[in-house]
């Protein structure tokens, strides 16, 4: 897989991923392997994200 290749919301998800210490499983397993609190973290902390620089550009 090619980092600089993903799109901007792809390199988000790897990072929340990265910052919850799930990086390495997605890697190992895929994202499938991820139970469904794993991947429920992630996706709220994407949606929050996103809700924070929405706000930064209204701003």
């Amino acid at each position: 897989m090619k980092l600089h290749e993903l799109t901007p919301e792809e390199q988000l998800k790897y990072e929340i991923a990265e910052e919850l210490g799930l990086l390495d499983k997605v890697m190992e397993t895929g994202w499938r392997s991820l139970s469904a609190k794993e991947t429920g973290r992630i996706g709220g902390l994407i949606t929050k994200r996103k809700r924070q620089l929405n706000q930064g550009k209204e701003s």
